[in-house]
């Protein structure tokens, strides 16, 4: 038992894909309060794009 929790504790496979996720997350905190702020902008030019495509928006 002691063996198999020695082998557990020195294995770091894991670390690796919760790093991974962690770098995911960060990137997304950033990304997502960035398109809040440019939502209505984006928005504005979609509007005038399909109106000057003659759509409607």
């Amino acid at each position: 038992m002691l063996k198999l929790f020695k082998s557990f504790a020195a294995d770091t496979r894991g670390a690796t894909a919760i790093e991974y996720g962690l770098i995911a997350a960060l990137i997304a905190v950033a990304i997502i309060p960035a398109l809040l702020l440019f939502t209505d902008k984006f928005k504005e030019t979609y509007d005038y794009l399909t109106t000057q495509m003659g759509g409607t928006p």
